[in-house]
């Protein structure tokens, strides 16, 4: 799990609820994380004891200085009576992390307090070839391999500091050496390396001092000495203060009119705003999460592009009036999407294709089998034509119009079971399963109503009635063969074993609201009333809405249906303000978005995931998608209060 993340689209460095900086990405978000979730370790000496500011004698504060992207931290040992306030930022236009850090010596007596940071980066996401040296020119430590640098320097001047081997044989690294107060001074170590330096401040009983610290990133010496040399003609207290000041202009540029929205939803809306940015790539991949702890669970990580994700924050930032951060990640789609119209599992951030498991071959069958989760095709179009139909750029539409709508829309009317007209079989947005999904094929019928849309505009008559033609068949055999009288209400997918031969998957699934968020029916259609009535009857369980009934996935507990996830708890809200008639009738909306700002960390980070056991959040955080769903449910309520 990470909190306090901060970036600029470029150079994104994230946190552990310990304050130590784990994961370190550059050139992109979510791509190269140069120290692969080793520690980046703090140390405090005072001549009675050294403390490392992950162990237990500390307590801690980590938030964020309000509508920025600049924390505000506070490290605090009674027992070696020292209190430090930092805040980390990385600044919004150059690619530089900066830190201000504040000791103050609680103890009656003046003494000398070092501070200790270390550093285990391992470039290109290996620990094999890197190089740290102390570099005179600068007068800094600088990290490099290939086509990376990485600068550290502080102001004043580091009093102390060694390079050396780490995950070696015997040697732990440099941070060790920290432990005695005196570092070896070691000035340059090729191979496995890291290095730490020490600030030695002489400080008065009661009184504090303060030092900037800052690591710099580029692709050469050349580039890293440049940004060093900018710091210091610009001064660090400005690059924090210009920094501050753009977040706190970009979080409220567009003067959203929040209404009577309480001050713990205005926060939540306006910090989810700020964090999904950070998980943003400037080229326009929208990653799910960066927090490279999963990877001791699962050999992989979320720092992906899956585009079904991207869709819904694109829509989330549309809403929100940030059409420029939408924009991107639509010409991004336009850049990788297959020939044959549709796209992959997920993408890296540089655009190419990500790791993935979903076969293209059916061994059974001895056939060949696309190996795609539909829906991530047909949510792009959806959300590309309500970022039109929000901001009519029909220069930006007409660009997209023949590289992206006509392909992904042509596959998904090509795509079809014949049999019963619906969707062919893909893997469900849960990425559990193959089959006939009922999410699926509302966001199938979402994206070729889009596609239409489209094709009117431009025109393409004959286009736009194939397009909704097929929309409209899918309706129909949703209600033939995805509808259950029996049970009164939608049925999860048909699970199909082999060739032909399904079978109907009765599920409460959560992510059948689909059917209303899409428009394939009206909120008040009794189909689609008597499925959310089953979803909050039998998904609900403490700390919100399960996945779906039985949910394996880290569950914490077989009493429950599953974890709570916060996606799946907004997706209720979103039925409550789709339904509601009256302002009153908004108030079980309401009161979910106040549980989900309740819920979140100190500083506004969602996970994944809440624990029904425990109340606390699990698995990957933050999840850009809860806080972009966060986002939507907030404006989605705000219109409707508006409208009555």
């Amino acid at each position: 799990m990470r909190d306090i993340p901060v970036g600029n689209g470029s150079f994104l460095v994230t946190f552990d609820d310990k304050y130590q900086i784990r994961d370190v990405y550059f050139p992109h978000v979510g791509q190269e994380n140069h120290s692969e979730g080793f520690p980046f370790r703090f140390g405090v000496w005072t001549p009675t004891k050294f403390s490392w500011t992950f162990s237990d004698d500390w307590s801690r504060s980590l938030k964020y200085l309000p509508e920025t992207l600049v924390t505000d931290v506070t490290l605090e040992n009674r027992e070696i009576e020292v209190r430090i306030e930092c805040n980390d930022t990385v600044a919004s236009h150059d690619n530089i992390f900066l830190r201000r850090v504040r000791v103050t010596n609680l103890n009656t007596a003046p003494r000398e307090i070092r501070i200790f940071l270390h550093h285990d980066f391992r470039i290109y996401e290996n620990k094999v070839g890197d190089t740290a040296y102390y570099d005179p020119e600068t007068g800094s430590l600088i990290h490099y391999k290939k086509h990376r640098y990485f600068l550290i320097k502080t102001e004043p001047q580091f009093d102390s500091f060694a390079t050396g081997r780490k995950a070696f044989r015997d040697k732990e690294g440099t941070w060790r050496d920290a432990e005695d107060g005196t570092l070896s001074g070691g000035v340059v170590t090729e191979g496995s390396v890291d290095s730490t330096l020490g600030m030695h401040l002489q400080i008065d009983a009661g009184e504090s001092r303060e030092f900037f610290y800052w690591i710099a990133a580029g692709t050469s010496y050349a580039d890293v000495a440049a940004l060093n040399e900018h710091i210091l003609d610009q001064r660090p207290q400005v690059y924090f203060d210009y920094t501050a000041n753009y977040w706190r202009a970009w979080v409220n540029k567009n003067d959203a009119d929040l209404g009577d929205l309480p001050s713990d939803v205005i926060e939540l809306y306006k910090r989810s705003l700020l964090i999904i940015r950070t998980q943003i790539d400037n080229d326009g991949a929208i990653l799910a999460a960066n927090d490279s702890d999963v990877t001791e669970r699962a050999t992989d990580h979320y720092s992906y592009l899956w585009t079904r994700d991207g869709a819904f924050v694109a829509n989330a930032l549309d809403l929100a009036g940030y059409a420029d951060a939408a924009r991107r990640f639509f010409d991004f789609c336009a850049k990788v999407v297959h020939p044959n119209g549709y796209f992959l599992q997920k993408y890296n951030a540089d655009g190419t294709v990500a790791s993935g498991w979903h076969p293209s071959w059916n061994a059974y069958e001895q056939s060949p089998m696309v190996p795609i989760q539909e829906d991530e095709t047909a949510l792009v179009i959806w959300a590309l034509w309500q970022h039109y139909d929000r901001y009519r750029d029909i220069e930006f539409a007409n660009r997209l119009y023949r590289d992206l709508v006509v392909p992904c829309a042509d596959f998904m009317c090509d795509f079809r079971h014949k049999p019963s007209r619906l969707p062919a079989p893909s893997w469900n947005l849960w990425e559990d399963r193959r089959g006939i999904h009922t999410f699926t094929c509302a966001s199938v019928v979402g994206g070729l109503r889009a596609a239409a849309g489209f094709a009117s505009l431009f025109a393409e008559l004959d286009r736009a009635a194939k397009y909704a033609a097929a929309a409209d068949e899918i309706v129909d055999a949703m209600r033939e063969h995805l509808y259950s009288k029996e049970h009164g209400r939608f049925l999860r997918s048909l699970h199909f074993n082999s060739g032909e031969h399904y079978e109907p998957d009765a599920t409460v699934d959560a992510s059948m609201f689909a059917m209303f968020y899409f428009g394939v029916f009206t909120p008040d259609d009794p189909m689609v009333t008597g499925t959310m009535a089953a979803i909050r009857d039998r998904l609900s369980v403490p700390g919100g809405i399960a996945r779906f009934e039985n949910d394996g996935y880290m569950r914490a507990s077989s009493d429950v249906a599953g974890n709570a996830w916060f996606i799946c708890t907004l997706w209720l809200a979103e039925y409550y303000i789709a339904t509601a008639k009256t302002k009153e009738d908004l108030e079980p909306a309401l009161d979910i978005l106040k549980k989900v700002a309740s819920q979140s960390r100190a500083s506004g980070v969602l996970s994944e995931q809440i624990d029904p056991v425990t109340g606390a959040q699990i698995s990957v955080a933050p999840l850009t998608w809860s806080h972009s769903t966060y986002v939507a449910a907030v404006h989605n309520y705000l219109s409707k209060v508006s409208s009555f």
